[in-house]
């Protein structure tokens, strides 16, 4: 073999080394990649974990209403910064659908949000006992001025009770702070025991505080 075609034998060979390092090193970046985003995705569960415990923990003993609703309201807020909370339930004589709030909330137009839910609409979200969206919402019948709705993001939780309608929670907060999917997982998954609490303390909730 003359020494020409050793060269060339020799470039190949650290040419197919380097190939195969940048293969590697793309794997390693990948796999590096993957459990970064496992690790995340774990963060994000043991919070809403936690978040579930604290809350449960909170309320264990609580049997009065608006006592379990205002320590509600501090527990979310304390888990969503910057948010508002409504709660829209069910009166348990049948007389439509209450509304109470710890605290004030934001306002559209120089109007309380919850003066936009009216009892059509309500009783149209307490039906659908789902999580709706905004435009879930608009689609049900929520009115106002398209701009000022732009800067809130907007979001309802459905209270069951062994599948029985309660009633909701409203959410909101100020853009840009947009409610993130992860924050109202979070909350979604102490509604269950929530709406199971509020069924064991009911007292009649009227319009306002």
């Amino acid at each position: 073999m003359s020494q020409t075609e050793r060269q060339q034998r020799l470039r190949l060979l650290i040419k197919k080394v380097n190939q195969e390092r940048k293969r590697q090193a793309s794997q390693i970046d990948i796999l590096c990649n993957d459990l970064i985003g496992a690790q995340r995705a774990l963060v994000r569960r043991l919070s809403s974990v936690g978040f579930a415990a604290t809350f449960y923990k909170s309320l264990l003993g609580t049997t009065d209403l608006r006592e379990l609703l205002t320590r509600t309201d501090e527990l979310i807020r304390e888990a969503l910064p910057g948010a508002g909370v409504t709660f829209f339930l069910r009166q348990s004589e049948g007389s439509g659908v209450g509304m109470f709030r710890a605290r004030e909330t934001l306002s559209i137009d120089d109007q309380p949000l919850e003066d936009y839910f009216d009892p059509e609409l309500t009783d149209r979200i307490c039906k659908s006992n789902k999580p709706c969206n905004v435009a879930d919402l608009l689609s049900m019948g929520l009115q106002g001025n398209p701009r000022e709705l732009a800067n809130v993001s907007l979001a309802t939780l459905p209270l069951s009770d062994l599948g029985r309608p309660l009633g909701f929670l409203l959410i909101s907060r100020a853009m840009p702070l947009l409610l993130a999917p992860e924050e109202l997982h979070k909350v979604g998954l102490v509604t269950c025991g929530l709406a199971h609490a509020i069924a064991g303390c009911r007292l009649p909730l009227h319009a306002g505080h």
